[in-house]
This record gives structure tokens, C-alpha cells and sequence, in this order.
């Protein structure tokens, strides 16, 4: 059995405000552009400030988990990881609840995604405006 193994970067700008940003598409092409068929795609963020998230978006969830994480990381100077702006450490303690990876099948060279999944950047670092994720198709 022959195995391929492909990986590109995405250069995201996400702005100076916490956001949620579809990859879904980036990750479709990206697959497109190799000919994968069949295997694993690995979304990863490689930065200590973002996660990647497989949910529900368009209808209200994006903004639903952006405004969960504000509860449970309050934006406040009770954070000991103190430079940057005020509550900035909060964003360092996010990729362990939203992790900055995902791995997901591919069948037929498409994301077997369910219907409502999308796969998200998340991204409540006001401070880093700019994102790179890395794509990698092992199949």
C-alpha cells in the first residue's frame, strides 16, 4: 500500500478582536489541490493563543462558544501570564479547552464532516492579528 504525504500552511488574519474563522473551505481545496482521496487531514495552529473547533456554525454556535469562553476565561488582570493586554493570559490558558489541532478522515477526497460541522481557527487573542495553520494529508 503506497502512502502520500502532503502539508501547506494558511497565513489567516484575524483581526484585533476575538473570532471564529471557517477553515472548512481552505481545508476542502487544500485536499482538492493534492488529489487526496483517502486518509487523515490534521488542521494544526501552531501558535500558544489559538485552538481549532469541529462544530456547528451560521447558526449562532460560533458566537455561543466565543461568548462560553469569555465566561469561562474571564478577560480580567487576575491572570499571572500577565504581558500584552489586560487579560491576555486567559488566551494562553485556551488551547487547553480548545485544543490547536484536529484530525479529521477523509473519504473520496472529501472532509467526512458531519451535515452542521465546520472546522473553526478560534482565536481570542486581541494582541496577534495574524495566524498561520498548518494542513497535513496523510492518506
Amino acid at each position: 500500500m503506497h502512502s502520500a504525504f502532503h502539508t501547506t500552511t494558511i497565513e489567516v488574519h484575524t483581526g484585533r478582536r476575538e473570532t471564529v474563522r471557517n477553515l472548512t473551505g481552505d481545508c476542502e481545496e487544500f485536499l482538492s489541490s493534492i488529489g487526496a482521496r483517502e486518509g487523515l487531514l490534521n488542521v494544526f495552529v501552531p501558535h500558544a493563543t489559538a485552538g481549532i473547533a469541529v462544530i456547528e456554525t451560521g447558526a449562532g454556535s460560533d458566537e455561543d462558544l466565543l461568548d462560553a469562553l469569555g465566561d469561562l476565561l474571564p478577560r480580567t488582570d487576575r491572570w499571572r501570564h500577565q504581558h500584552g493586554s489586560i487579560g491576555h493570559g486567559r488566551d494562553h490558558v485556551l488551547p487547553g479547552l480548545v485544543a490547536p489541532h484536529a484530525t479529521l478522515p477523509v473519504v473520496a477526497g472529501r472532509l467526512a464532516l458531519g451535515t452542521w460541522q465546520s472546522v473553526l481557527l478560534v482565536d481570542t487573542n486581541r494582541d496577534n492579528p495574524d495566524r498561520t495553520v498548518r494542513l497535513t494529508f496523510l492518506g
